[in-house]
């Protein structure tokens, strides 16, 4: 994927989080946003499952997680803020969870990421680059290796801690002597 300015998040609530979010308070961070429906049978045992992983296994100060609760079908049913609150308790969601705008037919930041459904996940680099999106199941090598990948370029950019930055060329990087 070409990286791209990653849209605002435009939600109603947040759940896990004493203020509402957006992409800028992220930066310095990769950050994996996991587009759900409590309905959705592959968001309960698939995608869900998998950001939990990603909360667990990455270094916190790296790489955060997201949940993005984009509700297009079903709405008496999952479409409450207390029906979502015992669906993260149920199911140990301890990430913050945005509640998408519902604006029309199709949730706002749905439709700004030009979402095909759910789940879907997104990758955003330390810089607020969309880098990676993808709609149903992520093989879990596949997420790691994408989230590693931005992760290095963020490393490979960063000055080298109380020196100068990395000398760069098409064969590598190599420090800088202090």
């Amino acid at each position: 994927m070409k990286p791209r300015p990653a849209p605002a998040l435009v939600t109603s609530a947040w759940l896990n989080s004493s203020k509402p979010l957006d992409i800028p308070d992220f930066s310095g961070k990769v950050l994996v946003i996991e587009a759900f429906q409590m309905l959705c049978p592959g968001c309960v045992s698939v995608g869900l499952p998998q950001v939990q992983r990603v909360a667990r296994l990455f270094p916190k100060e790296q790489v955060a997680v997201i949940g993005l609760h984009t509700v297009f079908e079903h709405h008496e049913a999952q479409g409450t803020r207390e029906a979502l609150e015992a669906f993260a308790h149920e199911y140990q969601l301890a990430f913050p969870i945005g509640i998408d705008q519902q604006d029309g037919r199709l949730p706002v930041t749905m439709t700004a990421y030009n979402m095909q459904g759910t789940p879907t996940v997104i990758v955003i680099d330390r810089n607020g680059m969309r880098r990676f999106q993808r709609f149903g199941h992520v093989d879990d090598l596949t997420l790691g290796s994408v989230i590693g990948a931005v992760l290095g370029e963020a490393a490979e950019s960063s000055p080298v801690a109380g020196g100068s930055p990395p000398s760069c060329d098409s064969s590598g990087c190599l420090p800088t002597p202090l």
